[in-house]
């Protein structure tokens, strides 16, 4: 069952005034991948045949995931009256798919795909609790600050069945940090790109995935804070067998942090070339 509806949410108390404009394209992307959940409800049902309880887990997962998308497609329609979710959202359906026929995970193991997901609940959950903490407009706060709380569940969800197929695969620690580290790696790949082209650019502008991630991480590695990355971490700790607290997580925390600070600066720094190239020439008077 779903913890919370969009009619909990108070729209009416939406203020234009305060939306941050750099928030906005990262709210369009947002909507799109949260949406496209669905997708992967069929992806994991394949991977795991004969494991109902955890199937039907999956299937409930996905709902959310789907009213995760229409709150922000919803909240970016109100933000840029002019974008339509809709739209937008047939466009990356058409253009961005994973393969629901698969039989066995990508992962090489049941344990390793539950790793995998715990990854990416470890950052949406940290993503929305830094854009929630971040933005003054009072809607997309209460959304992000439920969809953060939906998604740490998810990672508690995802980690309980990990435990119990970790007791039957034994995968090694090697290969479950190497599945984590993938995982996170892939977080700019074409699934977010994509999701800010579709997002943000006319349909008749080519799709260049360096240009568009660096749209999107340009803007969302502003909003961290080290108090967001010392939680990740801990939580990824936790997903490959290491304890979420203590001198070995504080350390890679911190190193973490300082990784994206440089990619931040370097992401940013490559948004105003971008600007500086396509601003207007000045003509002499």
């Amino acid at each position: 069952m779903k913890h919370w509806t969009l009619d909990q949410i108070a729209w009416d108390k939406f203020d234009p005034a305060k939306v941050d404009p750099e928030i906005v394209p990262l709210v369009k992307a947002a909507a799109l991948v949260e949406k496209n959940g669905v997708d992967y409800a069929v992806y994991l049902n394949n991977v795991f045949v004969g494991d109902p309880d955890f199937r039907q887990a999956a299937d409930n997962w996905a709902v959310e995931e789907v009213q995760h998308g229409d709150a922000l497609g919803r909240w970016a329609e109100m933000a840029d009256p002019g974008w339509s979710f809709d739209d937008a959202f047939t466009r990356y359906r058409a253009g961005y798919k994973i393969d629901v026929k698969a039989d066995a995970s990508i992962r090489g193991s049941r344990t390793g795909e539950l790793i995998a997901r715990c990854m990416v609940e470890t950052g949406t959950s940290s993503y929305y609790t830094a854009l929630g903490e971040s933005t003054e407009e009072v809607v997309l706060k209460q959304v992000c600050k439920l969809i953060a709380a939906d998604e740490y569940r998810h990672f508690k969800l995802f980690y309980d069945h990990m435990k119990r197929y970790l007791a039957r695969e034994k995968l090694s620690f090697p290969k479950r940090l190497r599945v984590a580290a993938g995982r996170i790696g892939e977080s700019e790949d074409d699934e977010l790109a994509f999701a800010y082209h579709c997002g943000n650019e006319t349909p008749d502008t080519p799709y260049s995935h360096d240009r568009c991630i660096t749209g999107y991480m340009g803007r969302a590695m502003s909003y961290y804070r080290f108090r967001h990355i010392e939680r990740g971490m801990g939580m990824v700790f936790k997903s490959i067998g290491l304890e979420p607290r203590g001198r070995l997580s504080d350390l890679a925390a911190r190193g973490a942090w300082k990784l994206l600070q440089w990619r931040r600066d370097k992401y940013r720094q490559a948004l105003a070339r971008a600007a500086n190239e396509n601003a207007p020439l000045k003509t002499a008077a």
